[in-house]
């Protein structure tokens, strides 16, 4: 070891490969920026940054460990700062309530999203009916009506139910929140009906006007090819070319999904990659027919310059999606390498790429998009290095390949060279799947080694064809071709996925991600034998994937919203619906490996009247007067309370006549004395003939269940029953709530409480007593600028960092899960 590790680590920094650890640093930086549950101070990180520089260059002379370990630290540090000034540049304004406004705003984007229905992106200038105080700059917003479909550019107006985006499903995964912060997707919803055309001229800016056209042409390009080529075959060729992806059927992208291909519907590297390389080849031919061109000037090089010319217009239609983005950037720097006689297929070439991608976007680093592309291509450059080297070492043909036989030898490397491509592939991204998708499709390589060919071969080739020969109305032949082709495609992925093979595998403890990265990294990065020592480390990654699917599950789960609450027990789940929400439990159930739900028992108890309908003039509504829904009430109105009114609020929370008094106030008819008594009995009675763990439900109304050891639990829909489901259960989840403690001194989980920790694990231990149970709560603790938005008070128009009473008792016992969340 004395002898060999100097020596393998001199070969390692003779090949260069001290470079490639540097945007592994930087990433690591702002991977941890992001993960941290307060913000640092930005002058620390700049002051740590210049001291650390000022270091280096002192040391720059010194060939010692220290100097490493500077430029380590430095380079650190500058992820972190360049994480720091992305989150600063930002600054989207989030929505902090779920609101049905009016708004009005300009096309920026828009795309089909099956069955008639449209979505947009909108640059919101204003709301009414009511006037939000924070208004988001840009808001997603579905129209299901396709009688009136907006192009890009023009102002749209309409009633519309917007809602902050969503949190984690569950502690620990994926926070959609972070991904629309970055984005700069204030809120998402829908329209009330078909929005209309808004009056006023459009301005813009050159740098918008710029980008809104671009939009245009690939909004036009992509209804092209949907009118030429009808289906999901025209559906999919659009998102290959323009990344609209929603036009898809779900059908077609669940066998996608499960066969391993969805990643042909994203402008990936591979498309990019087949896109240029197609052309690169095709013009060095074209020139190669003329030989006295050829011979007096740089073919090659332009070739190179063409199928980046060719790629830049690929990304200016894709819609610069992040995916799009990243595969462009690799491709212009394995191009321009081409230009300096530099070999285009190298880690270094993989590296800098990364790195550029970083510097620009560098949240990318925690999406799954940016980890399982580049741990694609690393593993496909780093393979195809290695092989090129040990066919370096064994040039000569064996004496034994006679050269008649080498035409099936060629084809016997081009297939094996699919094989190893998609083997490569698969098992590189596998760790980023299971830990992100918790899923693993175990038919992969036999769906991509029997549609990449299609791929290849037919739909990109004919595809780059039809949009070369597009602006001169010659693009329907080729279209028709490439739609071909993805049948063939659409028959592979559904044939596959009728095998099945999509297995669940679980959430991952926190550590997975981290050491099976390293254990990779250090695996596909060196050349020498010191790659060897990434095998402990995915070792241990197995290891610690395979303990944590023998933890078992907590006893009973809480969504963000409160619409849905289910327990866990002997391998069943009980919900509070018969049909629960589809995305929600579809998220429950791959990361805890659930069976299909048990609904609840329903009852027959009619619910009494909801609504009271008070004489309303005719004349629009005003901010001062108009109620709007929010998850923590039936309708709360938007004036500005007095003082006198918010004493009188804070005096009644605690009180008995709280429940009444807050449906008077939303506009609902209080229950009778006699309405509350028998509900009490509902209840009580419900709880004793109903299974443990298992819901009882009186329509629209109410919830109650009792597991066999643990609290009584009442999950409330009409917030008039939040009263009596204290007075019958331990623990009340009512998102209507407008009270957040219970005079009977049962635990009351109201909307505000669950706005503010987001969706809940609760580990009830064998135990009755609040104080002995486990709680995980998605969101404990953090100050980010994508969750600030929950703590913001509209009432009094401040954010209001401090727990009430309930929450800190949520928070406090708030501890480590048993799959290390």
């Amino acid at each position: 070891m004395k002898v060999a590790l100097p020596a393998m680590l001199a070969e390692e920094r003779a090949y260069g490969h001290a470079f490639l650890a540097i945007p592994v640093l930087v990433g690591l930086g702002a991977a941890i920026w992001f993960a941290l549950p307060t913000e640092p101070a930005p002058w620390s990180l700049v002051v740590a940054f210049v001291v650390c520089a000022i270091l280096s260059l002192f040391l720059r002379a010194h060939e010692g460990w220290m100097r490493h370990v500077m430029l380590a630290v430095l380079f650190f540090l500058a992820g972190m700062l360049l994480a720091a000034c992305e989150n600063w540049r930002m600054a989207t304004v989030m929505l902090d309530q779920p609101v049905t406004t009016v708004v009005t705003g300009v096309v920026e984007m828009r795309e089909p999203s099956g069955e008639g229905r449209w979505r947009y992106v909108l640059a919101l200038e204003k709301t009414e009916s009511p006037k939000l105080r924070r208004q988001p700059e840009r808001i997603t917003v579905i129209s299901r009506s396709n009688k009136t479909v907006f192009e890009i550019g023009d102002r749209i107006s309409g009633r519309a139910r917007i809602s902050p985006p969503s949190g984690p499903v569950l502690p620990g995964s994926v926070d959609f929140a972070f991904n629309s912060y970055f984005d700069g997707i204030g809120a998402i919803g829908f329209f009330y009906g078909a929005p209309v055309a808004a009056d006023g001229s459009v301005t813009a800016s050159w740098g918008r006007a710029m980008e809104r056209m671009f939009f245009t042409w690939r909004s036009a390009i992509a209804s092209r090819i949907r009118d030429t080529v009808p289906g999901d075959a025209g559906a999919f060729a659009a998102a290959i070319v323009t990344d609209e992806r929603r036009a898809i059927s779900t059908e077609t992208t669940e066998a996608l999904r499960v066969s391993g291909l969805a990643h042909i519907v994203a402008i990936s590297g591979l498309n990019m990659a087949l896109a240029a390389g197609i052309f690169f080849v095709g013009m060095r031919s074209l020139f190669a027919l003329m030989p006295g061109f050829a011979q007096a000037f740089p073919v090659k090089k332009l070739a190179a310059g063409a199928a980046l010319l060719m790629a830049t217009g690929y990304y200016l239609i894709s819609g610069f999606g992040v995916s799009a983005e990243r595969a462009y950037i690799m491709m212009a720097i394995m191009l321009a390498a081409v230009f300096f006689d530099r070999p285009s297929i190298s880690l270094r070439n993989v590296a800098l790429a990364a790195l550029v991608v970083l510097v620009v976007s560098p949240s990318e680093i925690l999406g799954p998009s940016f980890q399982m592309s580049f741990a694609a291509t690393v593993a496909l450059v780093a393979g195809y290095s290695a092989w090129s080297r040990r066919r370096e070492a064994n040039s000569d043909d064996p004496p034994w390949r006679p050269a008649a036989l080498k035409p099936v030898f060629a084809l016997g490397h081009l297939v094996g060279g699919v094989f190893v491509t998609s083997l490569i592939g698969g098992l590189s991204t596998a760790i980023f799947s299971i830990d992100h998708f918790h899923r693993l499709s175990t038919y992969g390589l036999a769906a991509n080694l029997a549609a990449m060919p299609l791929v290849s071969f037919i739909v990109m080739p004919f595809g780059l064809i039809a949009m070369l020969v597009m602006p001169f109305g010659l693009d329907g032949p080729f279209l028709n071709v490439m739609g071909m082709g993805l049948e063939g495609v659409i028959i592979v992925a559904k044939t596959v996925a009728g095998w099945g093979g999509d297995v669940g595998i679980g959430r991952q403890p926190t550590w997975f991600l981290p050491i099976a990265t390293a254990g990779f990294l250090i695996l596909t990065l060196l050349r020498t034998r010191l790659y060897l020592l990434g095998l402990p480390f995915l070792a241990l990654a197995i290891f610690l994937s395979w303990r944590a699917g023998h933890d078992p599950p907590p006893d009973f789960l809480v969504s963000e919203d409160g619409s849905l609450a289910a327990f866990l027990a002997d391998g069943q789940v009980a919900t509070n619906r018969v049909r629960p929400p589809g995305f929600i439990y579809s998220q429950w159930r791959h990361a805890l490996s659930l069976p299909q739900p048990e609904g609840p028992t329903l009852l027959d108890i009619p619910a009494p009247d909801t609504e009271v309908k008070p004489p309303q003039s005719s004349h629009a509504l005003t901010a001062a007067n108009t109620s709007v829904d929010l998850p923590g009430s039936d309708a709360v109105s938007l004036a500005s309370p007095t003082m006198q009114e918010k004493g009188a609020a804070k005096k009644n929370a605690a009180s008995p006549e709280a429940p009444v008094a807050a449906v008077a106030r939303a506009g609902r008819e209080p229950l009778k004395p006699e309405q509350i008594a028998r509900a009490r009995q509902g209840m009580r009675k419900a709880l004793q003939e109903t299974p443990s763990a298992t819901f009882a439900c009186a329509a629209r109304s109410w919830c109650v269940a009792r597991p066999r050891d643990g609290p009584t639990i009442a999950v409330v829909e009409d917030a008039r029953y939040a009263g009596p489901a204290c007075d019958m259960a331990q623990v009340v989840i009512a998102a209507r709530a407008r009270f957040d403690r219970c005079r009977s001194g049962a635990l009351m989980i109201n909307g505000e409480a669950l706005r503010r920790m987001g969706a809940l694990e609760i580990r009830f231990n064998g135990k009755s007593d609040p104080q002995e149970w486990s709680v995980v709560v998605a969101m404990d603790g953090s100050d980010r600028s994508w969750e600030r938005h929950r703590q913001y008070d509209w009432r009094r128009g401040v954010f209001d960092p401090a727990l009430p009473e309930p929450l800190q008792f949520l928070s406090s016992r708030s501890q480590i899960s048993g799959n290390g969340e």
